[in-house]
């Protein structure tokens, strides 16, 4: 089955999410569970997250994923930074306790100048502080590796997963690889990613795509998506993707743009005509 959505607001309320979801035609999804832009709790109540797990349970396949706040620093060699992010995770996965969403996604953040050893150590410890819920499990997502961010490289995922007392996955962000060096434009390239991804990280810790397309070239380190099939990976490259059966069965969450007239509807059905429904 294709488990294939979009990033949706929770404006008016995080059950909102559920009809914005049906809406542009997902069956699983992502939200925030408060701005990104500001250090916030989720503040999610009792009758809100009781509406959002029913009507979840009634309308969608899932699963949802929380992404954490953009503010959040794993990698970072300052202290208040990193209380800060940890006390900012532990909200989120309670987060997805109360809303029975299995996973929340994550970016490393950058090691402003501490290394690359030293910032995934950072990242792997202040993972190790969270009292993560049962049923829960913090994603780590890969990036587009722009100035000291880490995670552009499969091997920072590897490490951290294997340095952190956490038992964490990956979720594997198409533009962002792109970006970052691994080439999703050719089904050549696709397949030695995913093989690479397989060797490095392991494909059973590959617990989401976010299928993006990207505005500029492989290994720019630029991160801006694109439509499904109208960016720089292509048409070629998303059909091959979404087809290969290692990761058929992985859920993929769109964070395209909407814009030319084009909304995640446009994108969703994309990737559902490119699978061949």
């Amino acid at each position: 089955m294709l488990r294939v959505g979009a990033h949706v607001s929770i404006a008016g309320g995080v059950d909102n999410a559920v009809g914005n979801e049906v809406a542009v035609g997902g069956n699983c999804g992502q939200i925030f569970t408060h701005s990104p832009q500001v250090w916030q709790d989720p503040n999610i109540g009792d009758e809100e997250a009781e509406a959002f797990r029913t009507g979840t349970e009634a309308n969608l396949d899932g699963p949802w994923v929380i992404h954490s706040s953009y503010l959040v620093n794993l990698c970072t060699p300052k202290d208040d930074l990193r209380a800060k992010s940890v006390d900012s995770m532990q909200k989120e996965v309670d987060a997805a306790a109360k809303l029975d969403i299995p996973y929340v996604n994550v970016h490393l953040g950058a090691h402003t100048g501490a290394g690359v050893e030293n910032g995934l150590a950072n990242a792997a410890s202040a993972l190790d502080e969270l009292d993560v819920p049962d049923d829960v499990t913090v994603l780590v997502e890969s990036d587009a590796g722009s100035g000291t961010k880490l995670g552009g490289d499969f091997e920072h995922l590897a490490t951290v997963l294997d340095d952190s007392t956490q038992a964490l996955d990956v979720c594997l962000d198409t533009a962002h690889a792109f970006a970052a060096g691994y080439d999703l434009s050719t089904a050549k390239g696709v397949k030695a990613s995913l093989t690479e991804f397989d060797d490095v990280v392991g494909l059973d810790h590959l617990r989401c795509i976010h299928l993006n397309d990207s505005k500029h070239a492989c290994g720019t380190n630029k991160d801006e998506h694109a439509h499904i099939g109208e960016g720089e990976i292509g048409v070629g490259g998303m059909e091959t993707l979404v087809n290969d059966p290692r990761v058929e069965d992985v859920p993929l969450v769109l964070e395209t743009p909407t814009e030319d007239g084009k909304s995640f509807e446009w994108n969703i059905q994309r990737v559902r005509e490119l699978r061949g429904e």
